[in-house]
């Protein structure tokens, strides 16, 4: 039986952008959080006018 040697780098694939948040300043960050708080507010009146709660 012959052993091949195996460096990490021939094993493990080189990782791959899948295209999510790249962090291009605060800006963004700070639209996402805002953005999140009304989504909180609209569903909040939502349920509260539906009765659900």
């Amino acid at each position: 039986m012959t052993a091949h040697p195996a460096s990490a780098a021939s094993v493990t694939p080189a990782r791959v952008r899948t295209g999510g948040p790249k962090g291009d300043g605060d800006a963004p960050k700070y639209l996402e959080h805002v953005l999140g708080w009304v989504l909180v507010v609209v569903i909040a009146m939502l349920v509260t006018r539906l009765g659900l709660l």
